[in-house]
């Protein structure tokens, strides 16, 4: 599994315009409207770097209203979110 974080610029006003498409794209687990330098912080969990790199160049940076990118790729995740639902299975 590949987990990335892209850096998203966007044009006044069309953050959550945005956010909303990106989080509708398949290997986009999560997006945050942020403030400082960037708008927009996109979570992406895939299976491999070739989808990473199609889900980034293919489908997220064609969304109208981008105008600047950032991606950080990870090489380990440290998530405390991650190990409690791999221990929650089944548990409601």
């Amino acid at each position: 599994m590949v987990s990335a974080l892209v850096l998203l610029k966007t044009e006044r006003g069309k953050v959550n315009e945005v956010g909303t498409q990106l989080s509708e794209l398949n290997g986009v687990s999560e997006v945050y409207s942020v403030g400082g330098r960037y708008d927009l912080v996109a979570v992406l969990r895939v299976p491999d770097n070739d989808m990473l790199a199609e889900l980034v160049t293919g489908k997220m940076l064609p969304i109208t209203g981008i105008t600047d990118s950032e991606t950080l790729i990870a090489f380990r995740v440290f998530s405390q979110h991650d190990l409690e639902s791999m221990f929650s299975i089944g548990i409601e």
